[in-house]
This record gives C-alpha cells, sequence and structure tokens, in this order.
C-alpha cells in the first residue's frame, strides 16, 4: 500500500510551525497529551480518520501519537485541506491521504486509503469514512470497536443510519458535547465564516443586508458575528421555536423567498439540500454573494445557478463570477463548499482545543467500553465536565463548589420556604 499521498511533500517546513503556532494556543490538548504520553491508553491500536486536515488536527494526531497509536488520515473535505500541514504530518510518519482541490473521485479512493489500514476506532467529520465503509468496504465491520463523529451534518446521517438499523458499530456523537457545540459552532463558525467571506471578497459588511439562513448554534454564530461588524442580518428558519428565538435576539425573520430580493450576502448553514435554490437566485440583486457554511456543498443549488448562467469567470481565489440570462451577476465563494474552511483556516484554535479535547477522550473512552449496542451516544458527562475543567484551568479561572448544605438541599423534595 501507499503510505501516503499528498500535494507537495516540500513544504513540509512551513507546516511544522503552522502546528507549532496552533498548539501552543490549545492547552486542553497538551495537558491531555502529557496524559497520554505517560499512560499510553491507545498503544498498539489503528485511528483511522477522515477530518479537515489542519494545524488543529495536527495537533490532535500528536496527542493520539502520544497515546501509542498509529493514525491513517485523509481529509474530510475537498477543498479544506492545508497542504503544508499534510506535509509535515507525513515527515511524523503518519499516514496522508489528502490535498486541496480534490475532484470526488480522488476525495472517496482517499477516505477507501484510509480503510485499508483497518482502523480499529474511526474518527469522522461528516460521516463519509462511516458511510463508506457501511456500503462499499463492509468486510472493515469486523475490526472497528466504535467511532466519533465531529459535526452537526455527520450526527444528521449517523442518526438516520442508526434509525434504519443501518448503522453497525458505536458512534460517539462528539459534536453534541456542551464543550463542543456551544463553542465551536457558535464561536468557532461564527469567526471563521466571517473570515472566509472577507478574505474571498474584501466587502464591507457594515450595512449590508447579511440573509443567514437557518438558526441552530453554527448560524446563532454566524449571524451575531455579522451583527457585531455592523450588517443588517436576516434569519431565514423552519424551525417556529428557533425563528422565534432568532426574533427574540433582535433579528428580523421571513422566508427566503422574500430574503431572496433583499439580501447583499447569502450565508447558508443548515445542514440540508438546496435551500437557495432557482426560484430565489431569480430574484435577488445584481452583485449579490453566496455563501455555504454547512459541511457539504449541497445548500445552494448548484446546477439551478449555472442553469440560469450563460457564463462562469473567476475573479480572484475562492470567488466565481456568474453572469445570468438577463444580465445580473451572482457571486459564489469556495465553489460552495463549506466556506470558512475553503476560503480561510476554520476555526481559531483555542476552540478546537475543546472539540479535539472530547475527540481524544472519547477515543480513550471507547477503547475501555465493551459490548456497547451499534447506537449513537452523546459524550459521558464527565469527559464533557473534564474539558470545561481543564479549560478553566488553562485560563486560569477558578469556580466555586458546592457545600455539602448545598448538596443535600439540591438532593431533597422535603425542604421548601423556610
Amino acid at each position: 500500500m501507499e503510505d501516503f499521498k499528498i500535494k507537495d511533500d516540500t513544504l513540509a517546513s512551513k507546516g511544522h510551525l503552522q502546528i507549532e503556532w496552533a498548539s501552543k494556543r490549545m492547552p486542553v490538548l497538551h495537558q491531555i497529551k502529557k496524559r497520554f504520553n505517560k499512560e499510553k491508553p491507545l498503544k498498539g491500536l489503528t485511528l483511522g480518520a477522515c477530518l479537515h486536515v489542519t494545524k488543529e488536527t495536527a495537533s490532535l494526531v500528536d496527542v493520539f501519537l502520544a497515546g501509542g497509536a498509529e493514525v491513517a488520515l485523509c481529509g474530510s473535505n475537498p477543498l479544506s485541506t492545508q497542504d503544508d500541514v499534510a506535509a509535515a504530518l507525513v515527515e511524523r510518519g503518519i499516514r496522508v491521504f489528502a490535498w486541496r482541490g480534490q475532484t470526488t473521485d480522488e476525495y472517496y479512493w482517499c477516505v477507501e486509503r484510509v480503510i485499508d489500514y483497518r482502523p480499529v476506532i474511526t474518527l469522522d467529520d461528516g460521516a463519509d469514512l462511516v458511510g463508506t465503509i457501511h456500503s462499499k468496504r463492509t468486510e472493515a465491520l469486523s475490526n472497528i470497536k466504535g467511532g466519533t463523529e465531529e459535526t452537526t451534518t455527520g450526527v444528521l446521517r449517523l442518526r438516520a443510519m442508526e434509525k434504519t438499523g443501518a448503522l453497525k458499530y458505536t458512534i460517539i456523537a462528539v459534536n453534541d458535547a456542551y464543550t463542543k457545540y456551544l463553542f465551536d459552532n457558535r464561536y468557532g463558525t461564527g469567526q471563521s465564516t466571517i473570515d472566509g467571506i472577507l478574505r474571498a471578497t474584501n466587502v464591507l459588511l457594515a450595512g449590508k443586508n447579511f440573509v443567514v439562513c437557518g438558526y441552530g448554534w453554527c448560524a446563532r454564530g454566524i449571524a451575531m458575528r455579522a451583527q457585531g461588524m455592523g450588517a443588517n442580518v436576516i434569519i431565514t428558519e423552519v424551525n417556529p421555536l428557533r425563528a422565534l428565538e432568532a426574533a427574540m435576539n433582535g433579528f428580523r425573520v421571513m422566508p427566503i423567498a422574500e430574503a431572496a430580493a433583499m439580501g447583499d450576502i447569502f450565508v447558508t448553514a443548515t445542514g440540508d439540500i438546496s435551500v437557495i435554490r432557482k426560484e430565489h437566485m431569480k430574484t435577488m440583486k445584481d452583485g449579490a454573494i453566496l455563501a455555504n457554511s454547512g459541511h457539504f456543498n449541497v445548500e445552494i443549488d448548484l446546477k439551478d445557478l449555472e442553469g440560469l448562467s450563460t457564463s462562469k469567470r473567476s475573479m480572484r481565489p475562492n470567488l466565481d463570477e456568474y453572469t445570468l440570462k438577463d444580465g445580473r451577476k451572482l457571486y459564489l465563494l469556495a465553489e460552495g463548499r463549506l466556506v470558512n474552511l475553503a476560503a480561510a483556516e476554520g476555526h481559531p484554535s483555542e476552540v478546537m482545543d475543546m472539540s479535539f479535547a472530547n475527540q481524544a477522550l472519547c477515543v480513550e473512552y471507547l477503547t475501555k467500553t465493551k459490548n456497547l449496542p451499534p447506537k449513537v451516544y452523546p459524550v459521558p458527562k464527565e469527559i464533557d465536565e473534564t474539558v470545561a475543567r481543564l479549560k478553566l484551568n488553562a485560563m486560569k479561572i477558578k469556580i466555586d463548589e458546592l457545600t455539602e448544605e448545598q448538596k443535600q438541599y439540591l438532593a431533597t423534595w422535603e425542604m421548601g420556604t423556610i
């Protein structure tokens, strides 16, 4: 088997510097790595990971190596790999199959190369690795003890597999940990999405009508950051509770059909397909900008955009201009793929510190746990709280503890008004 396939191994020295920069801002992982290095809880295990190949992911891989594991890694999106980081990981002995700008066929070829190493535990971001194992590579199932899933879209797919009885091994939904989605999804996606839009366009956000499709945790973060930059934020939603919350948070809420004619910038963050379609594109302003922050490039209907257009040209990196039949121009960022990683660097290291700490501790948990039925499980509460305490410790923040009297009061029902 090939031990790796990347774009350019001469980029390794630059990649090492990027990894060093990130690791210094990931103190929770550092604390876990220190323990793993001493205890070797993953000794002899092969981990198969389909994650965004970034400097932050490299820091997670270092923790696994410290714990005694071997790692095979592929990218979880054709445009999200940082080629210098991939080169540095190969130089460190990691089997990496990833480069920026893959075709769909190349992408899945890389996924299958990771499966070739017969991982005992899988780590996924979007469930493409798990999906491929369950469809094309079922012979690998007998060797797998369990896996983890990093993102909302992947958890949705895996729960659908569980519901239909298709899921054949245990998955821990890392995405659903409080120390993941309340921070990574909100603050990480919020900041990195705005970063990607600005790098691709350099437009002024202040005064623009900024349409956010969805109001889940990722969309909340995007809306909050866009508002902070002076944009007039409009929310579109299908969930009445989320729509109500958006309205109570001071945002205008309306159907996408109405927002389409008003928006200057559109960002999808729903995890669903065809959120922005031709009927919306037909009413958009000349010069409207379209971006996606969901995991897959399905939220903006690219076939509809192509069908409405007479020409397409690349204006600058990650910015394509589509000229419509009536002469209007729409601008698509990062080919409709997740803009925060395709046009920028993804989430800041400080927030990925908690997300990847959950990954590391959940992998350790899977090695110690036996006979779990094939279902999607939440992150154990003790792991979630451990990550929070480690983060607070790194930030030198102390908190109170309940007194024995307070614990007793919360544990009884007899005491009321005194």
